[in-house]
């Protein structure tokens, strides 16, 4: 800590390197603050915070981006550049908290709206460093619900296709199937006729079993018939059922190629994560109210914070620069009106002037003037008269 320095010594006060930088970041006058002893720590207290807030939020940002892009040398740059963005932000936050605002309420309200989107925002890739883990267990459940929803929505979208197909089969089965059946029933039929096991119960190769083996040979040809007709058919149907099942397979492959970890992924399974596990929701939120009071310190350090004599010096000497323009502008234009006054008097006085000398010379001219027209008959007085406006009158100045 610093010794305060008797009033005798105040100027010989030099502020350390670090404590201008802490100035500077707290938006502070090091001219004006080095002779308030007081709010000297004051304002080194706003700019530790405003100091703390830059470096969370380049944080922040930093890893926000390591979710967009695995480029480090991108994600780095990048977040030391929103960082500086904050520390803008913050800096004109503060620096328009003073006690001499004549209408506080509006712009407190305003800046802490600005600084509770900010922070919540900011709050996020902190949770989602924090629940890592979590998180990316809660992806992988997440990316199989959603591999679950997208075979759903494959098979909604084949679904009447392939019933069609389906039924089609099966018509074109159960049509060889009966076929086959009659086929069957007919060889029985002529097997138990010649054995003498039914039909007229006589053994041999008679006028009713033959009749019957014909009957029989007949149905197992339209059978065959029947078989080679339906096989290019149900071949068909086949493939197509393939090429659908192929396409199911090709398009959920597909789709598992867009799974990712970014940042709104792991957003929707950190919202997941959340609904679905009461014990992490108030630590959740009682982090996010956390982080939000890290962005939150420099606007409450700077209403917080008393007033001290750093403010008066900051209204005097703004107050006084004020008048000192007001009155630098009023003897400018002092000087300004006594230039014109006194150029137009020594332009009057050299017009007079000019006149004065040139009466004659004008009296002169008109009389020769008038001795031409005189010698000129033909010339009328009116145009005697235009001839001299011309060369003699003085023209009005526009």
């Amino acid at each position: 800590m610093e010794k305060n320095i008797p009033l005798s010594q105040r100027e010989t006060y030099t502020p350390s390197q670090f404590t201008e930088l802490l100035w500077w970041l707290s938006t502070a006058e090091k001219e004006l603050l080095a002779d308030a002893v007081v709010d000297r720590n004051r304002y080194r207290i706003v700019g530790m915070t405003v100091l703390a807030t830059w470096a969370f939020a380049t944080l922040a940002w930093t890893y926000f981006f390591t979710t967009v892009t695995p480029n480090a040398w991108l994600a780095v740059p990048l977040g030391f550049f929103m960082g500086f963005i904050i520390l803008t932000i913050d800096r004109a936050l503060i620096k328009g908290i003073n006690k001499y605002n004549k209408n506080k309420f509006l712009p407190l309200v305003f800046r802490g709206l600005l600084a509770i989107t900010i922070g919540v925002f900011m709050a996020q890739p902190a949770l989602l460093y924090m629940f890592k883990k979590e998180i990316t267990l809660q992806t992988s459940f997440d990316n199989e619900k959603k591999k679950m929803q997208k075979r759903q929505e494959l098979d909604s979208l084949y679904k009447n296709r392939k019933l069609e197909l389906t039924a089609e089969k099966e018509s074109l089965l159960k049509g060889n199937d009966a076929k086959y059946a009659d086929v069957i029933a007919a060889r029985n039929n002529f097997l138990a006729e010649t054995d003498g096991s039914g039909g007229t119960g006589k053994v041999g190769i008679k006028d009713i079993a033959i009749a019957k083996r014909n009957e029989y040979e007949k149905l197992d040809q339209d059978y065959k018939a029947l078989l080679n007709s339906n096989a290019p058919r149900i071949n068909s149907i086949d493939t197509e059922l393939r090429s659908i099942q192929e396409n199911i397979t090709k398009e959920e492959q597909t789709f598992t190629t867009y799974f990712n970890d970014g940042f709104l992924t792991q957003i929707e399974a950190l919202n997941n994560l959340i609904k679905n596990n009461t014990a992490l929701q108030y630590r959740y939120y009682l982090l996010v109210i956390i982080l939000l009071l890290i962005e939150l310190m420099p606007v409450i350090a700077k209403t917080l914070l008393p007033a001290g004599t750093y403010d008066e010096k900051v209204f005097l000497r703004e107050t006084m620069e004020k008048e000192i323009a007001n009155s630098n502008m009023r003897k400018e234009q002092e000087l300004k009106e006594l230039y014109n006054s006194l150029a137009q008097e020594n332009d009057s006085e050299a017009i007079r002037a000019f006149f004065s000398l040139t009466k004659e010379d004008r009296t002169e001219k008109i009389r020769a003037f008038s001795k031409r027209w005189k010698e000129e008959n033909h010339q009328t007085f009116d145009g005697f008269w235009e001839r001299m406006k011309k060369e003699v009158l003085s023209k009005q100045e526009n």
